[in-house]
């Protein structure tokens, strides 16, 4: 690595400021015992992968016991492991191993709701003394024909009516995902006393923090309002039919993620030997919500990391290098400044993965996108390798709730399974994944040539690629260095990295399928000579070439992470 690679002995952030978040989806990474699941132990017997690729900080999907209707957000208890991952123990030693290797851990954490299987529903179905409110029932209304309807038309994420009849209770519960996924009642001030216990467990079990799955659906409002119509959808039972305002985004969902906060920064200080405990939280929700995430108007902090999904959402194969410059900049622009650090998602097991959204040819000039930008970077397992979606699973091996719900015709159109197939780690069978006859979701059949082995055997690999990106990101000018992106031309955007007395960083990438020719010279300010730091694996140049700046030629969909000497 180039000069570049210095000791930053003015560097003033903190751990997770600008660390690269590791998303592993425990199922799909490694089965331990040949039961075709994946599990903690096998998560542990890989962290030296992830420490040899760079990683210093891991978030795991759920971990905790359920009944698996939505694989592991369909929580039965908060404080055990489900046995399908292994025992405490084997969490405890995950984690104690990933801190030897400089890993930390993250935990998802699931609040608004729970199973239907956990104690505390089905107490509250019985109207047990304490937990009569803990989740949100009503009687609903009765119809015409006297026959009892729910009370609103608010509709679940999952498709079909939020409200469920319970036959016991004689009541409906709410819930906004799977029928098996009651929503909390977070207006009980015991719902959530309950949650900050469960945090302050894990976070006394070593983990760095948490992300918040779900966290602008926590509150709905007390009313019960019908929710107006969008125009986006004629089916009643659709998602998209009406416009949620009065079950996503209320005022109250800022209370409560400062609330957290402030239990997470009171942890912190009581235990000023571990690292500062974050938040990070998901919510696919506009501009100005998610910067008042971050610190409101009156400057209260909250989410040290609200996901920023710009890169998922409003950009695809399609776009061109004018929208990924919008979108990197107005989250800049919207971004609180006095301490708070930008995020870039690339991936997560929600969407389709980063070579099937923007092909494969794309998956080592977003790896260098994502990476060179300012701020943290969190990426999905297997992303560097650049794993493709296998969108051609069979009906009879679907197990994803909203695919299942959808049927048989129109499944793949909405099912998630295609980008959360087990991870390639060779291509012995199940692609070293599992020793199992069968796995619970089939393995993508690239996997023979796709797969970690062979990509670290290869001379030029994406996973070489994106562990030369985690390399350069130790620099100073990558964690300290000011930014400035300017599309060059419809179809080129480049960014650059300057700190004084540092050598400044160029990332320049070609978002069209054709060769561009670009002049960089007014953008570098002409007097300097461009050098090639990183380049893709299908790039006809090398490490340390220089590059003519007024005249340099990029293939189709290729970026090129340069220095300027």
């Amino acid at each position: 690595m180039s000069s570049l690679i210095k000791t930053d002995t003015e560097d003033f952030t903190d751990w997770w400021q600008h660390t690269v978040f590791y998303q592993i989806y425990p199922r799909s990474f490694k089965d331990s015992n040949g039961d075709g699941i994946g599990d903690l132990q096998g998560i542990t017997s890989k962290l030296d992968y992830i420490a040899e690729t760079g990683i210093t900080a891991i978030w795991l999907s759920p971990i905790f016991k359920s009944p698996m209707v939505d694989f592991g957000y369909d929580i039965s208890d908060y404080m055990q492991i489900q046995p399908e991952y292994g025992t405490m123990k084997n969490f405890d030693d995950l984690v104690d191993a990933a801190y030897g290797l400089g890993i930390r851990v993250i935990l998802d954490f699931v609040p608004n709701h729970t199973s239907d299987q956990h104690d505390w529903f089905k107490k509250s179905a019985a109207k047990v003394s304490g937990y009569e409110d803990f989740y949100v029932w009503h009687d609903g209304k009765v119809d015409k024909a006297g026959k009892r309807q729910p009370p609103n038309n608010w509709q679940s994420v999952f498709y079909g009516s939020a409200w469920e009849w319970h036959e016991g209770r004689q009541q409906f519960y709410l819930h906004q995902f799977t029928k098996e996924q009651p929503d909390l009642n977070f207006r009980n001030p015991l719902v959530v006393r309950a949650m900050d216990d469960i945090m302050l467990y894990w976070l006394n079990k070593g983990v760095a923090g948490f992300r918040i799955d779900a966290v602008n659906h926590l509150f709905e409002s007390e009313k019960l309002e019908d929710e107006p119509l969008s125009g986006k959808s004629q089916d009643p039972l659709s998602y998209d039919y009406s416009k949620h305002i009065y079950t996503k985004d209320l005022p109250e969902v800022l209370d409560m993620i400062q609330h957290w906060r402030r239990l997470l920064d009171e942890f912190s200080a009581k235990n000023p030997n571990g690292p500062t405990r974050i938040m990070m939280t998901e919510a696919y929700a506009g501009l100005t919500q998610l910067a008042d995430y971050y610190e409101d108007a009156k400057g209260v902090h909250g989410s040290h990391l609200p996901f920023n999904f710009n890169f998922i959402t409003d950009v695809n194969g399609d776009s061109d290098a004018r929208d990924f410059v919008y979108n990197v900049e107005k989250w800049l622009i919207y971004m609180p400044r006095g301490g708070h650090v930008a995020n870039w998602v690339m991936g997560n097991h929600d969407n389709p993965r980063v070579a099937s959204r923007f092909g494969p040819d794309s998956v080592d000039a977003m790896n260098m996108l994502l990476m060179t930008l300012p701020g943290v970077a969190v990426t999905y397992n297997g992303e560097e390798l650049g794993m493709e979606d296998y969108r051609d699973i069979s009906w009879a091996d679907t197990v994803d709730p909203p695919a299942k719900n959808a049927g048989e015709l129109k499944y793949k159109e909405v099912s998630r399974d295609p980008e959360r197939t087990p991870f390639q780690w060779n291509n012995e069978a199940n692609a070293g994944f599992s020793t199992a006859s069968k796995t619970w979701l089939p393995v993508h059949p690239n996997y023979t040539k796709l797969n970690v082995e062979a990509q670290k055997a290869a001379v030029k690999s994406h996973y070489k690629v994106y562990q030369q990106l985690l390399q350069l990101r130790k620099s100073a000018i990558l964690r300290r260095g000011r930014f400035i992106i300017e599309p060059l031309s419809r179809f080129v955007f480049a960014f650059k990295r300057c700190l004084e007395d540092f050598d400044s960083i160029v990332t320049v990438i070609n978002v069209s399928d054709k060769e561009q020719l670009v002049n960089l010279t007014e953008f570098i300010n002409n007097a300097r000579k461009l050098v090639v730091e990183v380049a893709g694996i299908n790039s006809i140049y090398e490490p340390g070439q220089p590059l003519p700046a007024s005249a340099l030629s990029l293939a189709p969909h290729e970026g090129l992470v340069c220095k300027l000497v």
